[in-house]
């Protein structure tokens, strides 16, 4: 069903909002393929918010979940000031085109400025052309200097 074209709501989520961050949480790891784990996906953002691992703003049209975005704190050593990663980003299926994503990403920028922060960075699948379309009409920008190495371990 659709969600209601009311105004987006953006919230700081705590304990209190984890009922209806974690399905949200656990649609976004099935977008990268994953199994579905709804406990999983619960404890995981439990332990965040218990921890204060993470700063997770979610969404609502009207009152329902709409989306959210997980930041994680890091620092930049050449310029000595803190870096927030936006490393998770989600709108549910029926808020897209919303302007749910484009107001999460303002929140986050909101809060990189409220902490004195260098700035934000997140990384999306070279397939997930929706999202880079978001990200570059909101004014990221694409790195070009750098390239991102990993490990498994």
């Amino acid at each position: 069903m659709p969600l209601p074209t009311t105004p987006i709501k953006i919230l700081r989520a705590t304990l209190e909002h984890l009922g209806e961050v974690a399905p949200l949480f656990d649609l976004y790891r099935q977008f990268y393929e994953q199994a579905p784990d709804l406990k999983g996906a619960r404890e995981f953002i439990r332990e965040r918010l218990e921890r204060g691992e993470s700063v997770i703003f979610l969404a609502r049209a009207g009152e329902r979940p709409a989306g959210f975005t997980q930041l994680y704190p890091s620092f930049s050593s050449v310029s000595m000031r803190r870096l927030w990663i936006l490393n998770d980003l989600y709108v549910a299926a029926e808020a897209r085109k919303l302007g749910v994503g484009e107001a999460l990403l303002g929140r986050a920028r909101q809060w990189a400025l409220e902490t004195g922060a260098k700035g934000l960075e997140l990384a999306t699948a070279t397939d997930n052309f929706p999202a880079q379309r978001l990200y570059e009409r909101t004014g990221w920008k694409k790195d070009l200097e750098f390239f991102h190495y990993y490990i498994l371990c």
